[in-house]
């Protein structure tokens, strides 16, 4: 199987050049040629091993592919638990159980382990470059710190993450180094794709990314949407519903892959904050980006996000795109109003992010809709304390891996949002390297 671009002007790519590059040569996200059906049934399988079921048939030319079940073993070796909330038919996909707490650190222990296997003995160090709203940084530092061959650059909007997720950017230290940049989280995106988009700067420079537009991190977060609705399917004998709070619209185009793949996935709905990018596109309107908004689900807040243009090549036309998925907004005033109303009415206390999720349900629920329905818990609300504990009044204690992190000392460097002081940075960066 090979891998193309979602703008069609890149040669078919073979899997391991393709998760080398991370984007496209041609500024595109790479897809799947087609995307394969499962063939092996997933409902007695672990995790790990639904993970290697659902990889297989990509990693089918990969050198990687007598080592991919090792991979999966490693990266999947904490558990997505499907938890029952109220109403009857409502569950909580919980997605917080890795060593930063997010989602994101089963597809970025994925990709690191992938890339590390790709990598010849005598290469020189490649950098990954990552931009991050939150969590993201956080779960690449945790995967690539001390890895031999890697360095890692975070690029975060200085002031629009909360200070434990600043915390868990800057308190690696090592191969791993945090830039606080004055922009939103957008500019810290730009930033990166142009870096990767520089053909004369990786030339000089090896350059990967671990954002959400790489398939290594986009192909290994079906494994747990396809997972819970295998787990969900056998029990109830009928499909499970997503709701995906969502930004960068990563998380929801993997529930998508799974979807597509066969794995007995039902309806999927975004839940976005208040940056409305997504709800203004599915309720009818042209898709535009928009000016990215601060709010208290921070992680989410994109106005532009990348992985649309994947969502829009797995469809015919907006028509066809907008029949299969609807998105709804969640202002702040919801988000607290849900925060404070969960422990009484689920029994959890979530994050923001979580929390837009959760609003989503309430009003299916509110409109007659019985159907189960998994919301995709994301992080874990301790990330969050300045906002959650004082909206249910009592402290959230951090689990053990993340209380670790933010016992240690951390630190990032102010940069503006200017890509020829980051350009600068990765060259001054390489030839340090090489001395």
């Amino acid at each position: 199987m090979n891998f193309l671009s979602t703008r069609g002007h890149t040669a078919p790519t073979p899997i391991d050049a393709a998760l080398a590059a991370g984007l496209a040569a041609d500024g595109g996200l790479y897809v799947p040629e087609s995307i394969p059906l499962l063939t092996q049934p997933l409902a007695a399988r672990s995790l790990a091993e639904t993970a290697h079921t659902v990889l297989a048939p990509y990693f089918a030319q990969s050198a990687l592919r007598g080592r991919l079940g090792e991979l999966c073993a490693q990266a999947f070796s904490f558990d997505a638990p499907l938890r029952a909330l109220s109403p009857p038919d409502s569950w909580l996909l919980e997605l917080f159980h890795g060593p930063t707490a997010a989602f994101k650190d089963y597809a970025a222990r994925f990709l690191a382990a992938a890339l590390a296997g790709l990598r010849a003995a005598d290469a020189p160090d490649t950098t990954i470059v990552v931009a991050t709203s939150g969590d993201t940084g956080a779960a690449v530092a945790a995967a690539f710190h001390r890895r031999p061959g890697f360095r890692v650059l975070i690029l975060y909007p200085d002031g629009r993450v909360s200070p434990r997720q600043a915390h868990g950017l800057g308190c690696w230290g090592d191969n791993v180094q945090a830039l606080r940049v004055d922009g939103d989280f957008d500019a810290c995106q730009r930033l990166a794709k142009q870096a990767l988009s520089d053909e004369a700067l990786r030339a000089q420079v090896p350059l990967s990314s671990a954002n959400s537009i790489s398939l290594g991190r986009l192909l290994p977060q079906a494994a747990y949407y396809a997972h819970a609705a295998a787990q969900y399917y056998a029990g109830h004998g009928e499909p499970l519903n997503f709701i995906v709070p969502t930004g960068n619209l990563g998380n929801a185009c993997a529930a998508l892959v799974a979807k597509r793949m066969g794995a007995p996935v039902g309806e999927l709905r975004l839940a976005t904050n208040a940056n409305d990018t997504l709800p203004r596109y599915f309720a009818g309107a042209d898709y535009a980006a928009q000016p990215t908004r601060a709010t208290l689900a921070n992680a989410m807040d994109v106005g532009a996000p990348s992985n649309f243009e994947r969502l829009r090549h797995w469809h015919r036309d907006d028509a066809e795109l907008r029949a299969a998925i609807q998105a709804e907004g969640v202002d702040d005033a919801a988000i607290v109003d849900t925060i404070r109303a969960a422990p009484s009415r689920y029994g959890i206390v979530p994050c923001p992010h979580t929390a837009t999720g959760l609003r989503a349900l309430e009003t299916l629920r509110a409109q007659g809709d019985e159907r189960p329905w998994a919301v995709a818990a994301t992080a874990h609300p301790s990330k969050f304390d300045s906002i959650v504990e004082p909206l249910v009044g009592h402290a959230v204690e951090p689990p053990p891996a993340l209380a670790a992190s933010l016992a240690r000392p951390a630190s990032a460097e102010p940069i503006a949002a200017d890509y020829a002081l980051l350009r600068e940075r990765l060259l001054a960066d390489a030839v340090a390297a090489a001395l």
